[in-house]
C-alpha cells in the first residue's frame, strides 16, 4: 500500500511537468498565492474576460499540490457553514440567490469543462448522504426537513428500501438525495485547468513559496512581486503566511482507496450512477465510486496538528488508515477482502464560524477567497468568478451573495486550539461510537462541541 506521494489521483494521473519558479523581480496587474482550483479558476475568468492583463500564479509546490490534488472529489452545491447564519444581516430572499449560485456553479464547472476538452471523470449522480443509526435518522429527518423549506434545494427524502436501491449500505435507516452534485477525479481537472490558463497567457511560477503579502507587493524567497491586485488563494496553508497564522485553522483530512472492485461486488451494491456518498455521523465520511471501480473514502483522522503545521507529501497514521477500513467495512461488508492500494492526507482551510468567504480591498489591492471547510471544489469555481468581477469593478449578482467581504475573528492562540480542537473530536468520535452502540438521539456532548466550534 503506497502511503503519502500527495494522493492517488496524483498517482494515477502523473505528476505535472515541473514548471520554472521565479527568479528576481516581477510586475504584473494581478498576482495569484496559490495553483489550486482557487487560483486557476480566477485566473481562467479574468484572462477570457479581459486578455490584456498580465497575470502570474505563484505556487509553493507544484499545480494542484494542496486540497485540490487530494480532495474527495465532490462536486456539490453545499453553502459553506449553512444558509441559515446569513439570514439575519442578509433576509431569505439573498440567501436564497446563494444557494441557486451554489447550483448553477455545479453546472458551470461541467460546462467549462465540456467546452475545454478537459476530461475529469465527471459523472453527475447526485448527492446521497444515508443514515445507518436511529440517531443519524433523527437528524437525517431534520436536516430533510429543513431543506424542505427552501427553495432550490431539490431534496428527495428516502426510505430504507428506496436508499439501499440506489446505494445498499448496510443498516440503511433512510437517506437525503439531491441531484446537484457530481464526481470528479480532482487531479485530472486541477491539471487540466493548469494547461487552459497558461494557453490564455497566465503565467505559472512553480516552487515559489510566498512569505508576505502586503498591499501592491508580495515577497518571496527570490524576489518580489508587485501588482494592482494581490489575491490569496492558499486554503489550508494560509497560517504558514506571516501575519495569519489564526485566520483559518488548517484541518486535516484523509482518504484511502481501494484495489479495482467485480462487477458482482458492484451489483450488490448498486453504486452506478456517479453518486457521491456521505452519511450523518460526528466524524463524516465521505466517499465516491472512481471511474476505473475503487472506492475512495475518506474522512477526519489527526484533525489538526499543533501550532497549524501543515503535511508535506500525505504522509497518514496507520490508526487513520484502520478506521477509515472500518468505516468502509461497516457500510460495504462485502469489501472486507479488498485490498487498500493508497493513503494520502491534506488540509483544508477551517474559518472560526465555519463559513467561506470571498472578497477584495479596493483600497489595497487585496483579496482573497477559501475557508471551504472541505467543500471546495464547486465553491472555488464561484470564488474565481466573484473575484473576477471585483477585480474587474463589475457590480453584479455575485458580488452582492451573503460571502462577500464576509469575515469573523480569529482561532485562539495555542495551545488552546489545540487543546480544544483534539478533545473536541475526541467528543465527536465518543458520541459516534455511543450512537453505533444504539443511542436513539444526539449526545449532549456533541451538541455541546458543535456549540463550542461554531460548527453549522
Amino acid at each position: 500500500m503506497l502511503n503519502g506521494r500527495v494522493s492517488h489521483w496524483w498517482e494515477s494521473t502523473g505528476l505535472p511537468e515541473p514548471r520554472e519558479s521565479l527568479i528576481g523581480h516581477l510586475t504584473v496587474d494581478v498576482a495569484i498565492v496559490g495553483a489550486g482550483f482557487t487560483g486557476l479558476w480566477t485566473a481562467y475568468y479574468l484572462a477570457k474576460s479581459d486578455p490584456s492583463l498580465k497575470i502570474a500564479i505563484l505556487e509553493a509546490r507544484h499545480v494542484g499540490y494542496g486540497a485540490s490534488g487530494r480532495n474527495g472529489g465532490w462536486l456539490t452545491n453545499t453553502v459553506t457553514g449553512g444558509r441559515d447564519r446569513y439570514l439575519k444581516s442578509h433576509g431569505r430572499q439573498a440567501v436564497e440567490e446563494f444557494q441557486l449560485a451554489m447550483n448553477r456553479t455545479v453546472e458551470e464547472v461541467i460546462e467549462v469543462c465540456r467546452a475545454e476538452g478537459i476530461d475529469a471523470d465527471i459523472q453527475q449522480g447526485g448527492e446521497f448522504e444515508v443514515a445507518y443509526t436511529p440517531a443519524q435518522e433523527r437528524r437525517l429527518r431534520a436536516h430533510a426537513k429543513a431543506e424542505a423549506a427552501w427553495k432550490y434545494t431539490d431534496t428527495q427524502l428516502l426510505e430504507s428500501a428506496q436508499a439501499a436501491a440506489k446505494i445498499n449500505v448496510a443498516g440503511t435507516r433512510a437517506a437525503l438525495w439531491h441531484p446537484h452534485a457530481a464526481r470528479i477525479q480532482p487531479a485530472k481537472l486541477v491539471k487540466a485547468l493548469a494547461e487552459v490558463v497558461e494557453k490564455l497567457g497566465v503565467r505559472i511560477y512553480e516552487n515559489t513559496p510566498v512569505t508576505t503579502i502586503r498591499p501592491r507587493q508580495l515577497e518571496y524567497e527570490a524576489g518580489t512581486v508587485n501588482a494592482e491586485y494581490i489575491l490569496r488563494a492558499t486554503e489550508g496553508f494560509t497560517a504558514g503566511l506571516k501575519g495569519y497564522k489564526r485566520l483559518w485553522l488548517p484541518m486535516n483530512s484523509s482518504m484511502i482507496v481501494t484495489e479495482k472492485l467485480g462487477s458482482d461486488l458492484w451489483d450488490e451494491l448498486n453504486w452506478s450512477q456517479g453518486e457521491v456518498l456521505g452519511d450523518y455521523a460526528h466524524v463524516y465520511m465521505y466517499a465516491q465510486r472512481t471511474a476505473d471501480d475503487r472506492i475512495a473514502i475518506g474522512g477526519r483522522g489527526v484533525p489538526y496538528k499543533f501550532g497549524s503545521r501543515t503535511d508535506t507529501d500525505g504522509q497518514t497514521p496507520q490508526s487513520t488508515i484502520r478506521g477509515l477500513q472500518e468505516v468502509l467495512h461497516r457500510m460495504f461488508p462485502n469489501t472486507a477482502g479488498a485490498s487498500i492500494e493508497h493513503a494520502w492526507s491534506g488540509v483544508l482551510g477551517v474559518p472560526r464560524d465555519w463559513a467561506a468567504t470571498v472578497g477584495l480591498d479596493p483600497a489595497s489591492g487585496l483579496g482573497w477567497a477559501g475557508g471551504y471547510v472541505g467543500t471546495g471544489v464547486a465553491t472555488t469555481n464561484l470564488s474565481g468568478r466573484t473575484l473576477r468581477d471585483l477585480v474587474l469593478g463589475e457590480a453584479t449578482l455575485l458580488t452582492t451573495l451573503p460571502w462577500v467581504n464576509h469575515r469573523v475573528r480569529q482561532w485562539e492562540p495555542e495551545p488552546l486550539r489545540w487543546i480544544a480542537t483534539k478533545g473536541l473530536y475526541a467528543a465527536y468520535g465518543r458520541a459516534d461510537r455511543s450512537e453505533l452502540d444504539g443511542r436513539s438521539s444526539t449526545p449532549a456532548i456533541a451538541r455541546m462541541a458543535d456549540l463550542i466550534t461554531g460548527k453549522p
